[in-house]
């Protein structure tokens, strides 16, 4: 069975069969049920996930206690928490599964050691991170100053396939407006 990660990996760098066998051997697959928590905020975090199937999101709880989402994370990209993975200090945000995913799961200490390992995996792994770091800049700025009708038809021909996987309240939070005034607008489209 082909592994996710390594035919995404290999469209950035040919691997032998060797070292594939030796990446796929440092993570882990694990299942998450949509709203089940991969790494809670308030501590730091340890892991990095690469998502095979699903979506991610990642949140954090605001001053009045309500969750925001500020980012969707989807099949064939990487997922953590930056900032606290690789300062090693403690989080605000957490990452929950927005709906059933299946990721592959590294902790810092295995990934560094397949850095030792394989010298050209933190290369082309900082490669893709601030690709996407760049892309998520681009996609949450294209929101700015828009009205939330404009925010809700900008996410639906940017994110299509995140549109129809995750829950509206979800997407509400995302685009910084209420279910209630999603489920208008939505109405309001078709």
């Amino acid at each position: 069975m082909s592994n996710p990660l390594i035919t995404y990996l290999r469209l950035f760098k040919p691997i032998t069969a060797e070292d594939q066998e030796l990446i796929t051997s440092y993570f882990e697959p694990t299942v998450f049920k949509e709203g089940g928590t991969l790494f809670k905020g308030g501590k730091t975090c340890q892991e990095l996930f690469f998502v095979c199937n699903g979506v991610l999101r990642i949140l954090a709880t605001n001053e009045k206690g309500v969750e925001v989402t500020h980012f969707f994370v989807k099949e064939n990209q990487f997922c953590t928490i930056l900032h606290s993975f690789n300062n090693q200090v403690p989080a605000n945000e957490s990452i929950q599964a927005a709906c059933d995913a299946e990721v592959l799961a590294i902790t810092r200490t295995r990934l560094l050691a397949l850095y030792e390992q394989l010298p050209y995996m933190k290369e082309l792994i900082d490669q893709i991170t601030q690709q996407r770091l760049l892309d998520k800049i681009r996609t949450r700025n294209a929101y700015l100053g828009e009205d939330s009708v404009s925010r809700y038809k900008l996410f639906i021909r940017q994110q299509p396939d995140i549109a129809l996987r995750v829950s509206l309240k979800d997407i509400a939070s995302y685009l910084g407006i209420t279910p209630q005034s999603l489920s208008r607008i939505r109405k309001n489209i078709k």
